[in-house]
């Protein structure tokens, strides 16, 4: 089976010390594919690095967590990298971008600003986009109102049903992960079952977001090392949507891998040209 993990940092300091075996537990899984989205121009080069050493795909932007920090003069960098890499056939999207109503200290207006500036660059480009979807989807949507862009992925969605119909009626794909595995994510799973079935792909978010079996509670934590989630976690989360969803497991890996690559077409296109 032939997994695509859509939204991994594998620049994150957690996997400085043993990225090598990471990529290599994540191939013999099966995930055969990694996208790398950046969050800070800082990182840009790295990230673009990695995939190409990793054999991955690579998103550019600046998270919205990052904007507070960010000089306004990285809008500028930002732009001046994508042109310059805009031929590449690993640069899928430009990501990871968005907006993060629910972290307190970050100003909204800010946010809106750095995210509805790298619509435009997406727009300029033809390129997707990875959006960060926290407690924000309505103010996202109405940043695509104002730019459209040319689809990608609402990653770790957990909104309404009428917001996830808004996201998949512009051409966005709905990303699911660690979340989806905990009984009690009641509404994403119940998004998971009942949207169509071409509108899901599947993710980590490692080193982040652990699926059930790797979390602990946060009493259990001072007296253990920190949880790290891994690529290599994929096939079990789609073990959790092949169940949902009374697929079976080969099915999955077909249907979230097809939607992966319409999502972002030049990673259709590398797949293509791909031995099978």
């Amino acid at each position: 089976m032939d997994w695509i993990d859509t939204h991994c940092h594998l620049d994150a300091p957690e996997f400085a010390q043993d990225l090598h075996a990471v990529v290599a537990r994540a191939r013999s899984a099966g995930v055969s594919t990694l996208v790398l989205p950046a969050v800070r121009v800082a990182d840009a080069v790295r990230v673009r690095d990695l995939a190409h050493a990793c054999d991955a795909v690579y998103a550019l932007g600046i998270h919205p967590l990052a904007v507070r920090d960010a000089p306004d003069g990285d809008l500028l960098e930002l732009q001046r990298l994508l042109q310059q890499w805009r031929d590449d056939p690993r640069l899928v999207a430009v990501g990871e971008i968005g907006l993060d109503h629910f972290v307190p200290g970050h100003d909204p207006a800010r946010q809106f600003h750095f995210y509805e500036a790298q619509l435009r660059l997406a727009h300029d480009l033809d390129l997707p986009v990875l959006l960060h979807v926290r407690r924000s989807a309505d103010a996202l949507l109405k940043g695509l109102r104002r730019v459209p862009v040319l689809g990608g992925m609402a990653h770790a969605f957990n909104g309404s049903h009428q917001q996830a119909q808004a996201f998949v009626d512009r051409g966005f794909m709905l990303g699911f992960g660690g979340t989806l595995t905990f009984d009690r994510s009641l509404q994403i799973r119940r998004l998971a079952v009942d949207m169509p079935a071409e509108a899901l792909v599947l993710e980590t978010d490692a080193p982040d977001i652990p699926p059930q079996w790797l979390y602990r509670p946060m009493a259990q934590r001072p007296a253990h090392p920190p949880v790290r989630n891994e690529p290599a976690e994929l096939p079990r989360i789609a073990a959790v949507l092949s169940d949902l969803r009374r697929w079976a497991l080969e099915d999955t890996a077909r249907i979230t891998s097809s939607n992966a690559c319409r999502a972002l077409p030049r990673l259709g296109a590398l797949k293509a040209e791909r031995p099978q």
